[in-house]
């Protein structure tokens, strides 16, 4: 069984089906506040995948990678796994509305875990209505699409993610602007000063970024309020970029699986075990360093022949089993 439906569940499951293993596939129903395929749902343009030099929508990109699924056997469901029990195998997965152990669970003896992680909001005015219409939560994804180039931008955040993500703008961008909240960055020293030092970056000190306006279709300017006065007032900006930190989604697994401070998935260096045998773990749900569509295809391959190898492995140990070798 595959938990999610990213590229990293989606190569996974194509690997799998290869390989005819049978795998199933749970794509979620607004999983994680997003709709099947994850944040990949969440960007207009994709113009780093290889293979599209013309570059890509994330949802055609999305449809792309679910119908190569089914084409080789895929079962995919469109219902969320809320529970599991990783206890023994077979291991039991429970969907949304049918959690109770009265309720006949899914079973299976390998599963990948590819559930993601998603962009923390602040969910201030106009959000809704521009999201993907000048606001974002990944420079590296969206910063170079037409709409930002050479035009003002505005990062909000403090930490490390927040410096790169504005030094990695000023590439694109005509300006950028950092909103940061308190009086001080909370990233490390050698980032926060290379932000502060960088002709093309301006940071606005005890700032909160309070509502996001434009003139219907696309962001124009975003309202600011100063943390000690409250005084607010105007900044036009055609970008507004989150980095305030993503949530892996892992709260379904209920702590059976290690993570690290953040929350993240542990996995063996190198490979894509978990601490727990024939569960394995596959995209931005274990990594947060990157959190690239194609990266997350990679280790969704990876998953997908080390489980191989698992069943593998376990059906000849059974066999041993069965005739009394072992």
């Amino acid at each position: 069984i595959i938990v999610g439906s990213g590229p990293a569940g989606h190569t996974a499951a194509i690997y799998a089906a290869r390989a005819n293993l049978e795998p199933v596939l749970f794509e979620g129903m607004m999983a994680g506040g997003v709709a099947p395929g994850g944040q990949l749902t969440t960007t207009t343009e994709v113009e780093n995948f290889p293979g599209f030099p013309e570059g890509i929508t994330g949802m055609e990109l999305t449809d792309k990678l679910r119908e190569q699924s089914e084409r080789f056997g895929t079962e995919i469901i469109t219902e969320t796994i809320t529970r599991v029990d990783l206890s023994s195998r077979p291991f039991k997965l429970w969907r949304e509305g049918a959690e109770t152990d009265a309720d006949e669970p899914d079973t299976c003896d390998a599963l990948i875990v590819a559930t993601g992680a998603t962009a923390k909001r602040l969910g201030i005015a106009g959000e809704d209505q521009y999201w993907q219409r000048g606001m974002s939560a990944c420079a590296v994804c969206d910063g170079a699409a037409p709409i930002f180039r050479n035009k003002p931008l505005v990062v909000i955040g403090g930490g490390d993610s927040a410096c790169e993500e504005a030094t990695f703008l000023t590439k694109y961008a005509s300006h950028v602007y950092i909103a940061v909240r308190r009086d001080a960055f909370r990233a490390s020293q050698i980032m926060a000063r290379r932000a502060i030092n960088h002709p093309k970056i301006t940071v606005l000190w005890n700032t909160h970024v309070i509502e996001a306006k434009g003139n219907g279709s696309a962001l124009t300017h975003v309202v600011l309020q100063d943390a000690n006065t409250k005084e607010t007032r105007d900044l036009d900006v055609s970008g507004l970029f989150y980095a305030i930190g993503h949530t892996p989604n892992t709260a379904f697994l209920g702590g059976q699986l290690e993570t690290d401070e953040t929350g993240y998935l542990v996995v063996k260096p190198g490979l894509s075990l978990t601490n727990v045998a024939g569960v394995f773990a596959a995209g931005d749900v274990q990594d947060k360093t990157y959190r690239q569509a194609i990266t997350a295809a990679g280790s969704g391959c990876m998953a997908a022949l080390d489980a191989e190898k698992y069943l593998e492995n376990l059906a000849a140990e059974e066999h041993e089993r069965a005739s009394g070798k072992l």
